[in-house]
């Protein structure tokens, strides 16, 4: 399993030969001038919820890849497909089995509406399960006990993307309580510096993990990494 870095909470993950695209938002990020939204390629995408700073170039990437599918709670997936795009609707339960792997969606605390207005039913997080390798990817969440479910449900995980940003999600020292719900002891984290609201300490958020023998892995733009 392969993820590359396009920013904020833009993640693309390679996997059971599939190109599976989370939160694009590049275009409108501040530090991501260097990156070329256009130049994406996928097979999947993944919105976690309605947010601008989630699918603000969600359609642009779909229209530059006709054949992908967007895999969204049934709110995202009937707002995209009465614009003419490929999706499939899910909602928080059980699995479903795709051609590289299976999905879980799962519990998020937050809040969704699309930029327009229109209500983007609830957020989400989802669990990649496939021959490559378990992913979890939080989206935007506060620290909730229901992610103690996961560990319950799903096969052990390889690696979580989690939020520490602060302010609008969790923090990193929530976000270490996470790694103990979610019995994952690999973060990669996502939703920070972007914006002023958000910016943290590096080296702190670091050590704070490091300090419990825990990973933080926090991504340059651009940056790929192997699982």
């Amino acid at each position: 399993m392969k993820l590359t870095y396009y920013g904020h909470s833009c993640f693309l993950v390679e996997t059971g030969g599939k190109r599976l695209l989370f939160d694009p938002f590049v275009s409108g990020n501040p530090l991501a001038t260097g990156l070329d939204v256009n130049a994406i390629r996928c097979d999947y995408i993944f919105p976690t919820h309605a947010h601008r700073d989630h699918i603000g170039d969600l359609e642009t990437v779909a229209r530059n890849n006709p054949e992908a599918l967007i895999v969204g709670i049934w709110e995202i997936s009937t707002y995209y497909s009465s614009k003419g795009l490929r999706t499939h609707p899910m909602n928080k339960g059980g699995w479903w089995a795709f051609d590289f792997g299976r999905v879980k969606m799962v519990q998020a605390v937050h809040s969704s509406v699309f930029p327009d207005g229109t209500p983007g039913g609830e957020p989400a997080g989802f669990v990649i399960d496939s021959p490559d390798g378990v992913l979890y990817v939080a989206g935007d969440t506060a620290l909730t006990m229901d992610m103690q479910l996961i560990p319950m449900t799903c096969p052990t995980l390889d690696a979580a993307i989690l939020p520490v940003g602060s302010n609008f999600t969790m923090d990193y020292a929530d976000a270490l309580i996470a790694s103990d719900f979610i019995r994952c002891d690999r973060i990669i984290g996502c939703h920070y510096d972007t914006f002023g609201f958000i910016k943290i300490d590096h080296k702190e958020a670091v050590s704070t993990f490091a300090e419990s023998r825990k990973e933080l892995i926090l991504m340059d733009l651009g940056e790929t990494l192997e699982l």
